[in-house]
């Protein structure tokens, strides 16, 4: 009752869209919501309460991207389609009583992969308004290392488990998933990738109190392979964290949730530490008891 709830296309991407009814003296902020789900699940529906909520408790006119999934639809229209609803909105935000300066985008899980992408891939865009803030829930944010603390201590951690994670993510861009064994170990991660990227995805990053209990694997014999059936892992798009200092130093303010009981915890620790090396500012709220 206190919403009015759209369906529309932007530029030919389905979104739902959330108004407050509530009459405004000034332009409201806006929120992008990108959904989680691996790419491969979940739905604008799905996301229904969520979305509502945040409509109603920071009286923002919230969008809901309903990208078409994979494998049908292939690696990387999912991030195309939320660019290009994100774009449409930046554009046309006044036409809902949005000031595009005050616009947000948010995901979780890969809802946040995509979030990141598109704050990066909009970094040097000047015909169109600033992101105001990225919020990133849980994100996915690299596919090199799946030996990272956060991985041992959650590996069999529900729902989403460290097999499970790369699992979906060989799903995701509709690959075999027999490529998943050597994935786990880091054989699909050649010597000079391993020393280019060691600088940003290091185990030594990683505050102490999060690596209790840890134990260094031993190295894996690289498969060459491998290494040439799973080439988009190394992308920005699938692996944000990739993302050359450039890019990094010219993103919004952030805000980064992390859980406890994650596999993906190390994930968020990581792009922290890079976001506030480039002196972005950064919130960051950990939840002890949280699960994925």
């Amino acid at each position: 009752s206190q919403l009015f709830i759209k369906d529309l296309h932007f530029d030919g991407v389905p979104i739902r869209i959330y108004l407050p009814r509530e009459p405004c003296a000034g332009k409201r902020r806006g929120v992008i919501f990108i959904h989680g789900g691996c790419g491969i699940f979940g739905s604008i529906r799905s996301y229904e309460r969520i979305c509502r909520y945040i409509a109603r408790k920071s009286d923002s006119v919230v969008v809901s991207v309903g990208y078409h999934l994979a494998p049908e639809h292939t690696y990387p229209s999912q991030t195309l389609e939320c660019l290009t609803a994100t774009v449409h909105f930046l554009k046309t935000a006044e036409t809902y009583g949005v000031d595009p300066a005050r616009i947000i985008v948010c995901g979780d899980s890969v809802g946040g992969t995509f979030t990141t992408s598109v704050c990066q891939t909009l970094v040097h865009r000047t015909d169109i308004p600033k992101i105001c803030a990225q919020v990133l829930i849980y994100p996915f944010l690299q596919a090199l290392n799946f030996n990272l603390p956060s991985h041992q201590k959650n590996a069999a951690v529900a729902f989403l488990t460290r097999e499970r994670t790369v699992h979906f993510i060989l799903k995701y861009l509709n690959k075999d998933c027999s490529l998943k064994e050597p994935i786990l170990a880091g054989s699909h991660v050649p010597e000079n990738i391993n020393l280019k990227y060691r600088k940003w995805i290091n185990p030594d990053l990683i505050p102490d109190e999060f690596k209790v209990g840890y134990r260094p694997p031993l190295p894996a014999l690289f498969l060459p392979q491998v290494h040439e059936e799973v080439q988009e892992l190394f992308e920005p798009w699938v692996s944000p964290l990739l993302a050359e200092d450039a890019v990094i130093c010219g993103l919004p303010d952030t805000c980064i949730v992390t859980c406890e009981h994650d596999v993906l915890r190390d994930e968020g620790l990581l792009y922290k530490k890079r976001l506030e090396d480039n002196n972005i500012r950064v919130t960051w709220h950990h939840v002890e008891k949280g699960f994925h």
